[in-house]
């Protein structure tokens, strides 16, 4: 691990600002968002938020880090006040647990396990796959396939089981969505590249060797520490709960009709 050469009690003097009166700051010292990597590994992009360097270990500006995760978690608020559609991305070892957890709280798309290429960019492909697998799950919850022989059942579980680690997650996935959550942009830079091509916006924690300008809302901070990646999604759970709270119910006048919801504009 690159950030184990800096140690906790260097944080009061190091990373936390004498001015700062924010607790918040203290929160993510403590989680250890202000890690960095090693200085030789910076990308020149990410050089205006990095706070200081200990031991060949870059720090990140912690207030830097707050700025822009309040602008993230207000871009997700609107995104999702507005009815948009999030799918989080979090395969990283830190980050799938809280990923997950959070997603289906909300009932939103989310992949932990492996990205598949062109779920964004070949998403009718990939929705008619979603639908395939949904179905194969009704069929074998009701008893459907019961006609069939004992050796083509096997052969419909396997095919279930296979697609249910890597679409089960995404059975919430019924359009593009409207944004993208993920908490490491090397690790997931397919998932990355094909949401920019779309232009769906991306909201992604940023480590100090990856290149925020590929990202709408990049927040500097620890990308690789469980307790940073947590803290950070918390934040963002906070501001999908409250778009959730503030979606407007259709107003219903005379015969009632069926709603539906005006997708999300996207930012330009």
């Amino acid at each position: 691990m690159e950030n184990t050469a800096i140690t906790q009690p260097d944080v009061a003097d190091t990373v936390i600002p004498d001015s700062a009166q924010d607790a918040s700051l203290r929160s993510m010292a403590e989680a250890g968002v202000f890690y960095g990597r090693k200085k030789s590994r910076t990308h020149p992009g990410m050089k205006e938020y990095i706070f200081a360097t200990r031991n060949g270990i870059e720090i990140i500006d912690l207030e830097k880090t707050q700025a822009a995760l309040d602008a993230a978690a207000e871009a997700v608020r609107a995104c999702v006040a507005g009815g948009g559609l999030v799918v989080f991305v979090g395969t990283h070892p830190g980050s799938k647990e809280r990923t997950e957890a959070i997603a289906k709280r909300f009932k939103l798309p989310y992949v932990v396990t492996r990205w598949l290429g062109g779920t964004l960019t070949n998403f009718k492909i990939i929705s008619r796959r979603i639908d395939h697998f949904k179905k194969l799950r009704e069929d074998i919850a009701s008893g459907a396939l019961d006609k069939y022989t004992k050796a083509e059942r096997l052969g419909f579980q396997k095919e279930f089981n296979r697609l249910e680690k890597f679409l089960g997650g995404l059975e919430h996935l019924t359009r593009l969505p409207d944004m993208l959550i993920t908490t490491n942009i090397e690790e997931h830079a397919t998932a990355v590249r094909e949401a920019t091509r779309i232009k769906i916006p991306v909201v992604a924690i940023t480590g100090t060797i990856s290149n925020p300008a590929t990202i709408r809302y990049s927040i500097p901070a620890n990308d690789n520490g469980k307790a940073s990646i947590e803290y950070l999604l918390t934040v963002l759970e906070g501001a999908i709960e409250k778009g959730m709270s503030e979606r407007k119910a259709p107003e219903v006048v005379g015969p009632v009709k069926t709603f539906e919801k005006a997708p999300f504009k996207r930012p330009a």
